[in-house]
Parts: structure tokens; sequence; C-alpha cells
């Protein structure tokens, strides 16, 4: 006769309550996941790295843990990545319509800026497709629309100190970093002046989903030779008109 008594696997049910720890506190360190499983700490970290492998968890700045993008897929009430590719690619082709030049669709992911979709443009000089990259969010134009949208907690735990350019200049500071991002709150849209790579120019803004929250960034990138910081209000017009129309379908 079968035995209907329960007995968990002690691993695998170490690693459950772990996700649902996470689920609740949204932040774990080691010692606090130790102590909640009644486990040391060195079992403790291997069962967070295992699920930091699997992208169940990810490590923020401050070698705390939160929920990872895998985390995050299943427990996420809007669209999922390959529902906003589906959903928003028409708009991104047809703000790379009106410009001419290469437009990215990205989403935020931790302090990076995944790029999801692209319109490449078809000038011999151009900004080529980044689809699958993921870059500094606080030097990319999307990305820096989505920073925007984060509470001052939210900011501070992803980025707690200076940060190192991504192009090789001076470290950014977070003073400047914060600065820029209320600047992007006051225009409503956001530009990378050649901050992600030399000799492009960027401008992104949010695409909200129903309830006002920001899910993804639109962007249209031009090399510099192309755009002079004079053209960047123009753009900046035609990527709000296209953020605003994408909203309206989610």
């Amino acid at each position: 006769m079968r035995n209907n008594s329960w007995y968990p696997v002690e691993s695998a049910d170490n690693v459950l309550r772990l996700l649902l720890l996470l689920s609740e506190r949204q932040r774990v360190r080691v010692s606090e996941a130790a102590e909640h499983l009644g486990v040391a700490r060195s079992t403790a970290h291997r069962l967070l790295r295992t699920l930091g492998a699997r992208d169940f968890a990810t490590q923020d700045a401050h070698r705390a843990y939160r929920p990872g993008p895998a985390f995050e897929r299943i427990v996420r009430t809007g669209p999922t990545t390959q529902d906003l590719r589906a959903k928003l690619h028409e708009h991104v082709v047809e703000l790379h319509r009106k410009v001419g030049e290469t437009c990215h669709l990205m989403v935020l992911e931790g302090n990076g800026a995944r790029f999801i979709d692209c319109a490449e443009s078809t000038h011999v000089l151009r900004v080529g497709t980044r689809v699958g990259m993921l870059l500094p969010a606080h030097v990319t134009s999307g990305g820096k629309a989505l920073l925007a949208e984060l509470s001052t907690e939210e900011l501070g735990d992803l980025y707690p100190r200076n940060l190192p350019a991504s192009a090789g200049g001076p470290a950014v500071d977070r003073i400047t970093v914060r600065r820029q991002l209320a600047t992007v709150r006051r225009k409503g849209y956001a530009t990378n002046l050649e901050e992600s790579e030399r000799g492009i120019v960027a401008v992104g803004a949010c695409i909200r989903d129903g309830s006002g929250r920001a899910v993804a960034g639109i962007a249209v990138a031009a090399p510099s030779a192309r755009c002079p910081r004079s053209r960047v209000p123009e753009l900046a017009r035609e990527v709000l008109d296209a953020a605003r129309a994408a909203s309206a379908t989610l």
C-alpha cells in the first residue's frame, strides 16, 4: 500500500522556500537565507548561486540576491519579453520609417538595458542592431527612460556607488546619474550623446502598459555625423509619438 505521508526532498524544499522568500522580501542576503532555512551559510550561498545560474536570482551591487529574469517571467502579470516584441514590433518599424535611422526596443534587466527588437537603418553609415545585447542602462537612452521610472530606493540598490563609464571615459558618479534622470522626468525623454559608444547619438522614451507602468523603452539611434544636437528635439518628438502609440496597444 502506498504511504500517503509527504516526505519533501530537502534540497528541493529549500530551493522552493528560497523562491518564496525572494518573492516576499525582494532582496535576500546569504546570512538571511541561511537563518531562514536553518542551514550553514555555505549551503545557503550554494543554493542562491544555483538559482542565479538559472536566472531565478541575481545579485545587486550590495551582493544581496533579488528575483532574476526567469523568476519574474513566472510571476509577472504583465506582458513577457516575447509578448512585447510581438505587440510592439510594428511601432519600431514605423518609427524607423519616419526617421530613417536604426530603432530599438529594450527592457530593463537589473541595471542593464536588454535590446529585444530592432529595425535597422539602410544607410551605409548607420548604427547596427544591438538585439540580444545587455548594455549599462545609465548610458543608453531607452535605459535612462526606464531608470527614471524607479523609486529612489530602487535606484540606490542598483547604483550604490560610482560607476565606470562603458566607453572607457571617466567614472560616472551617482549624483550625475540622478541629475540626468531628473532631466528625463522633466522632458519625458532621454538622450545618449555618445555615452554608450563614440559616434552614436540616441533618443529614447518609455512605453507603458494599461496601468501606466513602464514596461519597455523605444529609441532611435544615429551616427553623430548625421545627427547634430540640433536634431535631437525633432527625433524626440517622433520617439514620444511612437511611445504613445505603442502604449495604446498594451
